[in-house]
């Protein structure tokens, strides 16, 4: 979880012309599974994007951060007033990896090729046995989780090269062990 405060502020509305002033807030935000699902009901798109054509707008930027707002009851001008500094915490905090395991991708994994939505990844925890719970996590820890037992579930394809080399090592292994030449 990410606690950020946001300053009390002044800002001008200019589309309805009036000034709008906000309190000192604090706000916990939660980048989580739950986060997502929020912000993928109201926008109808997927959250989680590859390319840098699909990025966000500012708008939908400040509504996934209020989908990740924990607090209740929050004034929604505060989040018009987000200081730099605050968005810069928010950045990082989204882009941590929240774990010390890594995984090495696996070219042509669902991972790699699917579009990745909220109910995938509730398919991929149930498919796993992950509980429900998890989807508190912060969600690039969920992800990594996921790999995790996805990587432990389906070792990985030996090459037909690595095939070969390793049969030849057991034949002449073979070989010697027996006193053959084949």
């Amino acid at each position: 979880m990410l606690e950020i405060t946001v300053p009390a502020s002044e800002v001008y509305d200019e589309v309805h012309e009036l000034f709008i002033f906000t309190e000192t807030c604090k706000l916990q935000l939660e980048h989580s599974l739950i986060s997502i699902s929020k912000w993928e009901s109201h926008w109808h798109k997927p959250f989680i994007t590859r390319s840098k054509e699909d990025r966000h707008t500012n708008e939908e930027l400040l509504d996934y951060i209020r989908c990740m707002t924990l607090n209740r009851n929050v004034d929604p001008n505060v989040y018009l007033v987000l200081t730099p500094s605050n968005l810069k915490a928010i950045e990082a905090y989204m882009n941590d990896p929240m774990t010390a395991t890594t995984v090495r991708d696996i070219p042509g994994s669902p991972m790699r090729r699917e579009i990745v939505t909220s109910e995938l990844i509730y398919y991929w925890m149930i498919s796993f046995n992950i509980p429900v719970e998890f989807e508190k996590w912060h969600i690039n820890r969920l992800i990594m989780l996921i790999k995790v037992c996805s990587a432990k579930n389906n070792p990985q394809k030996m090459s037909n090269k690595a095939i070969l080399a390793q049969n030849r090592r057991i034949n002449e292994a073979r070989k010697k062990a027996l006193g053959t030449k084949g």
